[in-house]
């Protein structure tokens, strides 16, 4: 690797790549499997699954029925699922109502439709304050809600894990699903995020 140019790197790529040259080179790992394991993280598994089940439930009410009854078989119909991606429930944010994910015992959370987990979200702080204030967590987050909507925080667990559906932004009747997907954020499928504004 130290034939290549690093300069538009930051300091954590640097890290990172450095930590890769090293393991490569005790032969710890094979570039080959790192390869694989990243695209596989970049193209079949994340949080751009995630969005493209959230903007085919604002465009498709009778999949959005679907994803209310049965998330796990309609996820799996777009052809996400697997280890981490069983027994999905969908909660829809709705303005009375905003739902907030937080796995207070270790770190449950649906890969195939979010990818990997946020570093914060395995946290032990933000598994205990989501619980006892999760207002003052979406504030952290930049998200204040008017008090009048109710917060529900959802303990997701290895039985149950769960795909928030954020409200549909304003303005967006008409849009196509693809260019829906690109409102939907990684947090606002968590909770601690809103789906971006048109």
């Amino acid at each position: 690797m130290s034939d290549h140019d690093h300069s538009h790197l930051d300091d954590w790529d640097l890290r990172v790549r450095a930590l890769e040259t090293l393991l490569v080179e005790k032969g710890y790992v094979d570039p080959a499997a790192v390869d694989r394991l990243i695209e596989t993280y970049e193209t079949q598994v994340g949080p751009h699954n995630g969005a493209r089940v959230v903007a085919r439930a604002w465009a498709d009410p009778a999949y959005a029925d679907w994803l209310a009854r049965d998330a796990t078989a309609a996820i799996a119909s777009m052809g996400y699922g697997g280890r981490q991606g069983e027994h999905m429930v969908a909660l829809f944010n709705t303005p009375g109502t905003h739902h907030l994910v937080v796995c207070t015992l270790c770190s449950c959370y649906p890969w195939p439709v979010l990818g990997l987990p946020p570093v914060w979200y395995k946290s032990a702080p933000y598994r205990s304050r989501a619980v006892l204030d999760p207002r003052g967590v979406l504030a952290e987050f930049g998200v204040a809600l008017p008090e009048s909507t109710r917060m529900v925080v959802r303990d997701s667990t290895a039985e149950i894990r769960y795909l928030v559906v954020p409200m549909r932004p304003a303005g967006t009747e008409g849009w196509p699903e693809e260019r829906l997907a690109t409102l939907v954020t990684r947090d606002s499928m968590i909770g601690t995020g809103l789906a971006g504004a048109a």
